[in-house]
């Protein structure tokens, strides 16, 4: 989904691992009210070129008209959205402490290295 340029998805609810491979694949998965889903199709439907604002910071979604619409987001997967971060990226940035433990393990049981 992410290569046809979407960005987030908005719908009632989710299924568990849908919503989380969303997260891992830089997808912000937006849950509303089924009442303010169907009234977004609404307004979509007749509108060529319909555009959301979506602000994952602020966590609102905001129509053409102005009408806005806050959602939550676990605190950790919304860093991890804003700063571009998937399982990869986080674990790049404790490369200086895994250098230092393969060092120490490398030294501690040269055996298990050829």
């Amino acid at each position: 989904m992410l290569d046809f340029g979407f960005r987030a998805i908005i719908a009632p609810s989710f299924a568990d691992i849908f919503f989380n491979n969303c997260f891992k694949n830089g997808i912000l998965p937006i849950t509303l009210s089924a009442e303010i889903v169907d009234s977004l199709f609404k307004e979509v439907e007749p509108s060529v070129g319909y555009q959301l604002a979506v602000d994952l910071e602020a966590q609102t979604v905001t129509t053409p008209s102005g009408q806005s619409y806050s959602f939550e987001v676990d605190a950790f997967r919304k860093h991890c959205l804003l700063n571009g971060l998937d399982d990869i990226g986080l674990t790049l940035q404790h490369v200086s402490e895994i250098k230092t433990f393969e060092t120490k393990h490398k030294a501690t049981q040269p055996w298990l290295f050829n």
